[in-house]
C-alpha cells in the first residue's frame, strides 16, 4: 500500500552510510520515489565523491550542492528542481549543526555567534527549504524533518542542539498551519539516539544509547531503516490526515520516566 511512484522527493543531509537521511533516502527509493540528493560542498571535493558514490544505487535524478548558508546555492537547488522535474512532492529536512564546544558544559557559557549559527542551520534551514519548496508543491506535499528528545528536555551534553530542536519543532507547527490549505502537511520524527556523524559530537552518546537499551520499552534504539520507514510512512497517501506532528521513532523511551 506504500507507493510513492511518481512522487519527486528532495533529500538533505546525506553525509555517510550511517546517516539517518541515508536510511530515509533508501527507503523512499524502495517505495518508488524519484530521488535528488543534495550535499554540503567543500573545498576539496570531498563530500561530493563521497555522497554521490554512495548514493549511486539510488539512481537520483538530481545531485546537487547546497549548503543553507549560502541562499545562492539555496536559490540554485530549487531553480534546478523547477526546470528538472517541475514540481516538488517531498521534502526531507536532516540537517544540524553545532560547534562541538557548546555541546557540553555549561549551557551559559555559549557565545551568541554559536547560538545563532546552531539556531540558524538546525532551525532556520527548515523555513528557508519549506519556504523555497511551497510553490513547487502544486499537487500538495509533504516535508518531513528531523528532531531529537533534547528539543522537549533537558539531555545531557546536547545544551545548544536542544534549543534548536526546540526552535524546530516549534517551526513544524507553524509551517503546518501555514502551508496545510495548500495540502502540504509538515511533520517531524523524534528519533532515538542512534550512532552517526553528527551524534559523535555528542559526549557521552554511547552512554545514552546503553541507557536507551536498558529503559526502552523494547529494549532496544532504532536503526537508520526504522526510521526511514516512518518518514516514507508520513510522505505517503497512507498519512494524508497528519501534519503539525512530532513522532517519536524511539523503541518507547521517551514514554519513561527514568
Amino acid at each position: 500500500m506504500l507507493d510513492l511512484t511518481g512522487k519527486n522527493a528532495l533529500v538533505t543531509g546525506i553525509a555517510n552510510n550511517r546517516s539517518i537521511a541515508w536510511g530515509i533516502a533508501q527507503q523512499l527509493h524502495s517505495a518508488g520515489a524519484n530521488l535528488g540528493i543534495t550535499y554540503l560542498p567543500d573545498e576539496k571535493g570531498r563530500n561530493e565523491s563521497k555522497v554521490k558514490k554512495l548514493v549511486e544505487p539510488l539512481a537520483p535524478s538530481l545531485f546537487l550542492p547546497c549548503n543553507v548558508q549560502d541562499q545562492a546555492q539555496v536559490d540554485a537547488t530549487f531553480s534546478s528542481i523547477q526546470q528538472q522535474w517541475g514540481k516538488l512532492d517531498i521534502l526531507i529536512h536532516c540537517l544540524a549543526f553545532a560547534n562541538r564546544e557548546d555541546l557540553g558544559g555549561d549551557f551559559s557559557a555559549v557565545q551568541q555567534d554559536n547560538f545563532n549559527l546552531a539556531l540558524d542551520v538546525s532551525a532556520y534551514s527548515l523555513v528557508q527549504l519549506s519556504a523555497a519548496a511551497k510553490p513547487l508543491m502544486t499537487e500538495g506535499g509533504s516535508i518531513v524533518t528531523l528532531t531529537y528528545l533534547g528539543g522537549a528536555r533537558v539531555v545531557p551534553n546536547y545544551n545548544v542542539m536542544g534549543i534548536a530542536k526546540a526552535a524546530l519543532e516549534m517551526n513544524v507547527r507553524y509551517l503546518a498551519a501555514e502551508m496545510g490549505p495548500q495540502n502540504v502537511r509538515v511533520n517531524g520524527i523524534s528519533a532515538g539516539p542512534i550512532r552517526t556523524l553528527a551524534s559523535s559530537a555528542v559526549g557521552g552518546i554511547l552512554d545514552m544509547i546503553h541507557h536507551v537499551e536498558e529503559v526502552a520499552p523494547l529494549k532496544r534504539t532504532v536503526t537508520q531503516t526504522e526510521v526511514g520507514n516512518t518518514a516514507a510512512f508520513l510522505c505517503s497517501d497512507l498519512s494524508t490526515g497528519i501534519t503539525g506532528q512530532i513522532l517519536y521513532v524511539d523503541s518507547g523511551y521517551s514514554i519513561m520516566g527514568m
